[in-house]
């Protein structure tokens, strides 16, 4: 399964390749994941040079979103 398009997975890598590179950015978020029974999401900016490793804003349902890392490959 896919969770992301070709465009999504170009333009995280790009964000994450500046963050690599020490440029101080803020990108937006390219992509929410999302459980439709529950309460988990996460708005995705950034994936690091692997392709695997997401950085953006997770909430678990608690109440206390924060900052990540969340792996993204489903194989």
């Amino acid at each position: 399964m896919f969770l992301l398009t070709e465009e999504q997975r170009t333009q995280m890598l790009s964000n994450g390749a500046a963050r690599t590179r020490g440029e101080h950015t803020d990108p937006y978020p390219v992509l929410k994941l999302y459980t439709p029974d529950g309460d988990l999401s996460w708005v995705l900016s950034e994936l690091d040079v692997d392709g695997d490793l997401a950085y953006g804003l997770i909430d678990v349902g608690t109440g206390f979103p924060e900052l990540g890392l969340g792996r993204v490959n489903t194989n």
